[in-house]
């Protein structure tokens, strides 16, 4: 019996392979079908689950060299070098589901080498958006026959979600993520934008922002190597082409990956990153086999590397520990770069629906050319790193997220007796428009107030020597364009609780002004020099409100103190 079923689980399974070389991807059911009859019948094929998601159903991390249990498994590869593959992020971009599983499949009609590095898995990771399946919501992509949504089942971009965490699926992938601790990090796509002659492109983390050690392994060593051995297998490899101005001939910039994008996210935690952009006017057969040979090209390259990608992450977390500055806010240089480009001529034709001017590409007339590409960013700011930083214990949403994400932490007892210095907002600029789920922040000003709070039982200490450094800035220090304070976690201590009535407080005024000849003439010259504070009293009434023992101590005051005393 058990025979007749291994025959008809292979038989289940290489029907459904077969089916993967053309112009179709499995649901998300099938998906998973198809890996939990790979994991029974090869023991060097593992299937946990790892958690929930918003649609309900559970998210699978797949584990291929691993060690046969989840323990052994997990501690294999944070031990050794690991790989990790993000599927279906955007579900509508399904190259990476299929080509995983392709490889998988030559892997095993190969003998399942064990001469591979540890290969975490997941299959899909918006598990609501392959639940929402078409073929019309990806307008301008040229298969495969029905695919995913991109939004989830709270209709959020789950590739903006790596800091907020609004979504239960990014608490499982903090789970994958930080069980596997990978070395090498690739998200897939597909690519909308420009039409050219690439099936694949990629976005490599912004060097400037990476740590030196993984900079350099990454951009001088590993990339060109990938770079050959794609071409060599058919497929030139180009970075992700990110427009400077409409067309590739008006030059290309890096993309900045920032923390909220998985890859970023991925940087952050000292892993080589990678999204791969396949081209969605291609075909999908040749964008599902342009992600294999990248992933392929990547499993080479740490097979062949791990002693070198070993050391520079140990490296690169001995910098970060001892990193003093945190730099935020990167700016692209204008210093370009020319680098050979094969595109397509165009023309600004009149549209026939319109009748208005349109962009038109001609694949009949393809070019290779030098094109400007703008490659280096440098950081606008910085703040220096604290000590400690201290997080009051009402804060549960962020404690949460620092949990999720192996940030070490001390609960305070009542006998503690420190005190830290306040965080206090000074100005910054509201999002007009929602942006997942949120009115982001930007602009920020900070300043780390003379005033002390007193800490009480159950708020948190956090010592920033210690793994994910640069996490930890990235999320507590207000200025940051992914801080917490960005994401609106801390919109409540922006609204003043008490105020006063204008008529009672007159007398109150004049009463302060008279006690305070400082005050006084500071605000006499505001007057002097603004009119528009001149022509409303309510705005001077305010201002002398704001300047006295009234105002309340705890306005524009976040929950979170600093301290540069160990």
């Amino acid at each position: 019996m058990k025979q007749i079923l291994l025959v008809l689980l292979a038989y289940i399974s290489f029907g459904s392979f077969a089916q993967l070389n053309g112009n179709t991807t499995l649901s998300y059911p099938d998906l998973i079908k198809t890996y939990i009859q790979l994991a029974e019948k090869h023991n060097e094929i593992e299937l946990y689950e790892m958690g929930e998601s918003d649609f309900g159903l559970p998210i699978y991390v797949c584990v291929l060299n691993g060690d046969g249990d989840s323990l052994k498994t997990f501690k294999k590869a944070r031990k050794s070098t690991t790989l990790l593959i993000n599927n279906a992020i955007h579900p509508g971009e399904p190259d990476g589901v299929n080509a995983c599983l392709i490889w998988i499949n030559a892997w095993i009609k190969n003998g399942k080498s064990k001469d591979i590095p540890v290969i975490g898995i997941i299959p899909a990771y918006n598990v609501g958006g392959m639940m929402n399946r078409s073929g019309t919501s990806r307008a301008n992509q040229d298969g495969p026959e029905e695919y995913g949504f991109r939004g989830n089942a709270q209709n959020l971009d789950l590739n903006r979600d790596f800091i907020k965490m609004d979504s239960k699926n990014m608490f499982t992938f903090a789970k994958i993520y930080h069980a596997l601790d990978p070395d090498v990090f690739v998200d897939t796509h597909v690519s909308n934008g420009a039409d050219y002659q690439y099936t694949m492109t990629y976005i490599a983390s912004v060097k400037e922002r990476m740590a030196p050690s993984l900079a350099k392994l990454m951009h001088e060593v590993m990339i060109p190597k990938l770079k050959e051995a794609s071409s060599s297998r058919g497929f030139d490899l180009i970075p992700y082409v990110n427009l400077k101005d409409e067309v590739p001939e008006n030059g290309m910039t890096v993309f900045n990956d920032l923390p909220r994008y998985a890859m970023g996210y991925a940087s952050l935690m000292n892993a080589i990153s990678f999204t791969t952009e396949t081209h969605m006017l291609k075909s999908f057969p040749e964008r599902v086999k342009s992600t294999r040979i990248f992933i392929e090209a990547t499993i080479d390259w740490m097979q062949t590397n791990s002693k070198a990608i070993e050391k520079a992450r140990e490296e690169a977390r001995e910098w970060e520990q001892n990193l003093d500055y945190y730099q935020y806010d990167f700016e692209i240089v204008d210093e370009p770069v020319s680098i050979l480009f094969k595109g397509y001529e165009y023309s600004r034709p009149k549209s026939e629906v319109t009748g208005l001017e349109r962009l038109k590409y001609h694949r009949d007339r393809p070019y290779e050319k030098q094109i400007l590409y703008y490659d280096k960013y440098v950081a606008s700011d910085s703040i220096q790193i604290p000590d400690i930083y201290f997080v009051g214990s009402q804060c549960t949403d962020v404690i949460e997220r620092l949990t999720a994400n192996n940030i070490e932490y001390t609960v305070l007892g009542k006998d503690f007796k420190e005190h830290s210095s306040n965080q206090r907002i000074v100005a910054f600029s509201e999002g007009k428009s929602p942006y997942e789920g949120h009115f982001l922040h930007s602009d920020v000003e900070m300043e780390v107030g003379a005033d002390v709070w007193s800490l009480k039982e159950g708020d948190v200490m956090i010592l920033t020597h210690q793994l994910n450094r640069r996490f930890i800035a990235s999320v507590l220090e207000p200025e940051t364009p992914d801080s917490y304070f960005a994401w609106n976690f801390f919109d409540s201590y922006m609204q003043q609780k008490e105020y006063f009535s204008a008529y009672v407080f007159e007398d109150k005024a004049l009463e302060i002004l008279n006690a305070n000849p400082h005050l006084k003439k500071e605000f006499e010259i505001k007057k002097s020099t603004d009119e528009s504070f001149a022509e409303s009293s309510l705005q001077q009434l305010y201002f002398i409100y704001q300047h006295s023992d009234y105002y309340e101590p705890t306005h524009n005051v976040l929950p979170v103190g600093v301290c540069c005393e160990k």
